[in-house]
């Protein structure tokens, strides 16, 4: 089991830390550069590529994604009901809590304990989280509705095409699957090392209030991710997915919009940083459980 743990974690501490060390120890990294690539070329084409060679039916695919939702929306409400009792701004601290870590440590983690039936099912689960990051989360930090920056999502594009030639049952060329293959194997190394570089650059600022709310992120998102792998009797590989990317830390995309949108940006740094370093803490445990 300790072998088995040991395979799982160590390749995303191991990459994730090799990007703290990278900017701890000064040298050149364009995150701006690295992050739009991911966006805009290395997620898409792994998204792409993951659902034309889909091995479950889509009835499935999108039932999955439906219990994403569901998530999604059980993470709205608790966190207002929290943040409201709190007398905290909703708009500041709220996307911190809605939106996990889904994509820099979800996807790996899924395909490392899982394999590609894991990760297939983690793309479903990432797929509506960034829908709604990029727009219930870009409206509640900014208060302008962002429908014009999801249709400039080429994310959403990946999804629509990929699971229409599934759909379809279009043959894709070689040279195509070939291409979207070595563009997606990106992405994952490129996430993790982001991670990395961005908590290496992140301060600890009110450290009371973002260690409450970063444990309650990590504690919402279990409760929530087991309570919906019951309600709807999840086994196995559907059920280890859920809870692992339910419970994953605060995204870095929610630092990074309170930055630019001027919502307690220090506070929402810490919640990312004490989130992320607590889950590494209790990523065996997590593992064994769903494992």
């Amino acid at each position: 089991m300790y072998e088995i743990l040991l395979n799982i974690i160590a390749p995303v501490i191991v990459t994730a830390g090799l990007g703290f060390f990278w900017a701890k120890t000064g040298r050149s990294f364009n995150t701006e550069t690295v992050t739009g690539l991911v966006t805009n070329v290395g997620a898409p084409m792994l998204i792409f590529s993951t659902l034309v060679k889909l091995n479950m039916q889509l009835s499935s695919f999108f039932e999955f994604a439906m219990i994403a939702a569901l998530a999604a929306l059980s993470f709205c409400i608790i966190g207002f009901i929290v943040l409201k009792s709190l007398h905290l701004d909703v708009r500041n601290y709220l996307p911190g809590l809605m939106f996990p870590n889904a994509g820099n440590m979800g996807l790996p983690l899924c395909l490392f304990a899982f394999g590609e039936a894991g990760l297939a099912l983690a793309i479903a689960v990432f797929t509506v989280f960034s829908t709604l990051q990029f727009t219930f989360g870009i409206w509640l930090s900014s208060g302008v509705n962002s429908v014009t920056q999801l249709l400039k999502t080429p994310l959403i594009y990946a999804v629509i095409i990929g699971l229409g030639a599934k759909a379809l049952a279009v043959q894709i060329p070689a040279w195509i699957t070939n291409t979207t293959d070595l563009l997606g194997s990106l992405t994952i190394p490129l996430m993790l090392l982001a991670l990395g570089v961005s908590l290496a650059s992140l301060s600890i600022s009110h450290i009371k209030l973002a260690t409450g709310l970063a444990l309650l992120r990590l504690a919402m998102g279990f409760t929530v991710g087991l309570g919906l792998s019951y309600l709807f009797g999840l086994e196995g590989i559907e059920r280890g997915v859920i809870i692992l990317e339910c419970s994953m830390p605060v995204a870095v995309f929610n630092y990074l919009f309170s930055l630019r949108y001027k919502r307690a940006h220090s506070q929402v740094a810490g919640m990312v940083l004490i989130s992320t370093l607590i889950s590494f803490l209790t990523l065996p445990a997590l593992l064994v459980f769903v494992l």
